[in-house]
């Protein structure tokens, strides 16, 4: 899933430097399947509280699972969006995204969810495939 890149914002990164809020843009337009999913994990952080919010339910087709992997896969792409909603993202079995603050206290638990022990308890037969 490639995205979908206008005339002018390929132009700007033809020239050399692009404006980061346009890529945003971009990635919002492109991806939004993947973008409302963070969004919306976002606005439960906020709400809600606590060291992070996640998302457990898999995407309802293959084409949301690829708006996922595409935007969390990308080194900029993720990274744009981190910056963009002042988070830190995590992401497991091609559809668990968590958000976490930027706060450090919540490190530890950042830490236990990237970490490999907890990616081998996530695993489930029903989602070998995705």
């Amino acid at each position: 899933m490639s995205l979908d890149v206008s005339p002018a914002l390929l132009e700007q990164a033809e020239r050399g430097e692009v404006d980061e809020a346009d890529f945003v843009d971009c990635v919002r337009t492109s991806l939004p399947y993947a973008w409302e999913m963070i969004s919306s994990l976002v606005a439960q952080l906020k709400v809600d509280g606590g060291a992070f919010a996640d998302n457990q339910t898999p995407p309802p087709d293959e084409q949301a699972r690829g708006q996922l992997l595409r935007a969390l896969a990308s080194d900029a792409i993720r990274g744009a969006l981190q910056r963009h909603f002042g988070v830190r993202l995590a992401f497991q079995n091609c559809h668990r995204v968590a958000v976490f603050p930027l706060d450090s206290s919540v490190d530890e638990k950042l830490a236990r969810f990237t970490s490999v022990r907890s990616q081998l308890l996530n695993q489930s037969p029903e989602l070998r495939d995705c």
